[in-house]
């Protein structure tokens, strides 16, 4: 292992982004945050866009951060993003407009509409991904059926952060854990499902080649190393997915682990050698998206703090403007176990007043809703806590193993009460860190790309040496949350 090496990680949100650099030296590493940027969505007239150009140059800024306080030696720099978005570009490489955002109305009814060509049974057995309207094939799809003009002159598509490694470089290749979540990818064979996607009208020429995970793409552009004063180095695709980066992160020992990547979405799941495709993973809705070292994350996706993060943004809005250590404190004097919801359920889907989406919930299942902020907060927590078991069962009857931890990622993993509701509730060890796990993995996986880390298991040392994990363990007596999945199990 080499130390004194410094590396670049772009960390791309559907919110915000930041410029971290990672300092490897002793065995351990250091993030620095350089810069950070909001990165929302912007609609004009009836669409909703990302704007790619604005988010390179704040990338830019990111680099000319670096520049200031770390000189003009650079290991190496890399790009992470969301999943399913994408940008097409002409036959000259340029980009044929703003991406478009996965939360726009284009796809409305695609699903089903393509399900009438391709049965979604028959899409799950050759992708293994989890039917979201937002996936990239779905999206493509309502491209051919209103037949764009995009498409006829389209000669590449490259997702979010394969667009921007593509700007620093001029190289064009899709990272594997990116290219996954499109819906458009066959793991058992190993290629783009190039047949299926014929069948449904999207061209198969836009393409590009897969890249594994800690593949270098190219080499910084002479003109943005010159322009920055930084020396030209490797741009790598490091796991360009968020999650995929996350999980790299993961400072798990042998194999009796499951990850939980807790934010606004909570996401867990089993990092396994090949994926599970079947007609139970499919009726449970369980997704294998690329990892890293030759793995799929078999996980599920689950709404998490986002039930919490509606409430406080409804109570502000009324006048009442509590930080989240405030929430959390009103939830943990809360009565336990009092109200119980399915943190699945449709109606917390979309934003706006989630208290009076919860109480109408209480109403429809026969409960009484909570009676102050923080019952709301604890029922909430509290639910989640109860969804991660079942989703802990249906991963290990899947997986037919037995997983003893749980690794808590994440900004989710300081919420210690929602922590300590997890070890209650599926009786497992938790451990959590780090929360920075995306750049983490982003920046090692850039360092076991230049040889300066030799492996995986050992980027995960790098990790348990370089922070803090706690440990939470399952109360004694459990017979109270025994009571309570009964209850959650019941419900629709």
């Amino acid at each position: 292992m080499i130390s004194g090496r410094k590396y670049l990680a772009f960390d791309l949100g559907a919110e915000s982004g930041r410029a971290i650099a990672g300092i490897l030296d002793g065995g351990k590493m250091t993030l620095d945050v350089l810069h950070r940027f909001p990165n929302g969505p912007v609609r004009l007239l009836d669409t909703i866009y990302w704007d790619a150009p604005g988010i390179h140059r704040e990338l830019r800024a990111g680099l000319q951060a670096y520049k200031a306080k770390y000189g003009a030696e650079l290991a190496g720099l890399g790009t992470d993003s969301w999943g399913v978005d994408f940008g097409l570009l002409d036959r000259n490489g340029d980009l044929l407009g703003n991406p478009v955002h996965y939360r726009d109305a284009r796809t409305d009814g695609m699903p089903e509409a393509l399900f009438k060509i391709v049965p979604r049974k028959d899409l799950y057995a050759r992708t293994g991904i989890q039917v979201m309207q937002l996936n990239t094939i779905y999206q493509l799809f309502a491209l051919a059926k209103n037949d764009s003009p995009l498409l006829q002159v389209a000669r590449s598509l490259l997702c979010m952060a394969d667009l921007q490694n593509y700007f620093f470089t001029g190289e064009k290749a899709q990272e594997f854990s990116l290219a996954t979540t499109t819906q458009m990818y066959d793991p058992v064979k190993n290629e783009w499902a190039t047949d299926l996607l014929a069948q449904v009208g999207i061209p198969t020429g836009i393409l590009p080649e897969i890249v594994a995970p800690g593949s270098v793409v190219g080499t910084l552009r002479e003109s943005i190393a010159q322009e920055y004063g930084v020396k030209s180095c490797p741009v790598i695709a490091p796991a360009c997915h968020d999650t995929a980066a996350a999980v790299a992160a993961v400072p798990g020992t042998g194999d009796d682990w499951l990850y939980l990547s807790s934010g606004t979405w909570s996401l867990l799941g089993a990092e396994i050698p090949e994926p599970i495709i079947n007609d139970r993973s499919c009726a449970l809705n369980f997704t294998n998206e690329g990892g890293v070292d030759g793995t799929y994350r078999f996980l599920k996706n689950i709404t998490g703090l986002w039930i919490v993060q509606e409430c406080k943004r409804e109570w502000t809005r009324e006048g009442v403007d509590m930080d989240y250590a405030e929430i959390t404190r009103l939830a943990e004097e809360a009565p336990g176990l009092k109200t119980i919801i399915n943190p699945a359920d449709e109606s917390f889907l979309t934003p706006g007043d989630m208290p009076r989406k919860i109480a109408a919930y209480c109403s429809k299942t026969g409960q009484a809703a909570p009676e102050s902020k923080g019952a709301f907060v604890r029922a909430a927590l509290e639910s989640l806590a109860l969804i991660y078991r079942k989703t802990l069962g249906e991963i290990e009857s899947l997986t037919g193993k037995t997983y003893q931890t749980i690794h808590i990622v994440g900004g989710g993993s300081q919420n210690r009460l929602l922590n300590q509701f997890t070890a209650d509730a599926t009786g497992r060890t938790v451990k959590t860190g780090p929360v920075e796990a995306t750049a983490f993995g982003n920046c090692l996986m850039q360092a076991i790309a230049l040889g300066d880390v030799g492996s995986l298991a050992e980027a995960r040392e790098i990790v348990r040496n370089s922070i803090e994990m706690e440990t939470f363990t399952p109360a004694k007596n459990r017979s109270a949350w025994e009571d309570a999945y009964g209850r959650f199990a019941k419900l629709k």
